[in-house]
């Protein structure tokens, strides 16, 4: 038994140390295939801070952070109804599929640490935070030393925001782009520790 531990100890580290001395690309490599959505939680550490802009602040102001718990309502209730859905709205993948993060994903891509009760987060626009979410990756990230698609960033732009804001939402409504963008504005600040 003894020798089982210490056989363990020695392969957990050795695991440690190669991975701890992954190059860059090599890390970028192991990530590509796997970015998960980590949740609000990972996001909120560094980006509700003043000296980073408070995106979170911003963001769980606005109607995006609402987005799950809006389906909790009898007005969603109503447009399920209407839509024939029997499940209650926070149940159904109609529903789901553009008021939480990560719908339709496999389990394997959420961290333990994603909820679906955060509504639409950060990851529903800017990707899956998994490997983007270090601070040196960010920090290169805004220094433009490195590409953030590389890391599983999404560059936000309008096609970004029609894949749920389209006409197949029974409740749609035509989408102001540059409005939006303005009205859900949440600059970042440079990244600093």
């Amino acid at each position: 038994m003894r020798h089982l531990f210490s056989s363990l100890i020695v392969l957990i580290s050795m695991s440690v140390i190669f991975l701890g001395s992954a190059s860059d690309d090599e890390k970028k490599d192991m990530g590509n295939s796997t970015y998960k959505y980590v949740g609000i939680k990972n996001c909120k550490m560094c980006h509700n801070r003043p000296n980073a802009g408070k995106q979170f602040d911003i963001w769980s102001k606005g109607p995006h952070a609402k987005a799950y718990s809006t389906l909790a309502t009898d007005e969603a209730r109503e447009v399920a109804r209407k839509l024939g859905l029997v499940k209650d709205p926070q149940q159904e993948d109609q529903c789901l599929r553009c008021h939480v993060t990560g719908f339709g994903v496999t389990q394997t891509q959420k961290a333990s640490t994603y909820t679906m009760e955060e509504g639409v987060s950060c990851e529903a626009c800017h990707g899956p935070g998994s490997v983007y979410r270090n601070m040196k990756v960010m920090k290169d990230i805004y220094e433009k030393k490195v590409d953030g698609k590389e890391y599983g960033l999404i560059e936000q732009n309008q096609a970004v925001c029609t894949t749920c804001h389209n006409e197949n939402s029974p409740t749609y409504r035509e989408l102001n782009y540059e409005l939006a963008v303005k009205l859900l504005a949440h600059p970042v600040a440079p990244v600093t520790q």
